[in-house]
This record gives C-alpha cells, structure tokens and sequence, in this order.
C-alpha cells in the first residue's frame, strides 16, 4: 500500500477540515478536479462530475491492474471503478466482500 485518495463532492470542505487536522497541503487541480496532497502523497477527487460518490480508499501497487481486479473478482470484489488507463498510470477501485473500496494501481512504462 503506498497512496490513498478522498473522494468528495465537497472538495473545499475536505481541504480545510484534513488541512487542519493534518497539516496537508493541496495541490493546484488538474483539469479533471484531481489535486495532489503533500505532493505525491495522496490524493483529492472534486466527484461532482460523474455521480457526487464519496470515499476515503487506500491503494496497493501491483504488477497488473487487470489480472488483480479478475482474481479479485474471483474471490467475491465487485467492481466499482473498472480498469481506467490514465496514461501515466492504470487503476481501478473494488468492493471487497463486505462492501470496503479500495483500488490497485500500476505506473505505465515511460
């Protein structure tokens, strides 16, 4: 595990209540309401434009994004989030058996 994001549909809220408990600092949003937090340190989804979702969810790393989300669907995950090609990186969010989101991700070879 080594990044998490928050997704809102009250991203200003988010920076000033996690700004102040944690000292974060955010990033400036990139043009799909995505700020970085402390740099590279997780991350802050603005979810107004597709749906209003909200989630707090950690990410695993892994060698690869399909195969992971397939056997996690074997042993019971839903998808929630399929497989999206970001260019610098792939990543998709799934519902463990009791329903707790979480995402794996991979970086794309440069």
């Amino acid at each position: 595990m080594n990044y998490f994001e928050i997704g809102t549909p009250h991203p200003d809220d988010a920076r000033r209540f996690f700004g102040a408990l944690f000292d974060w600092t955010f990033g400036e949003p990139s043009e799909q309401s995505y700020q970085m937090i402390n740099s590279e340190q997780g991350g802050l989804w603005d979810t107004t434009g597709f749906g209003a979702a909200t989630w707090a969810i950690f990410y695993v790393q892994v060698d690869d994004v399909a195969a992971t989300v397939e056997r996690a669907e074997s042993l019971g995950a839903t998808v929630a989030v399929p497989l999206v090609d970001g260019g610098a990186i792939e990543f998709a969010h799934l519902l463990d058996p009791h329903g707790n989101r979480f995402g794996v991700w991979r970086p794309n070879a440069s």
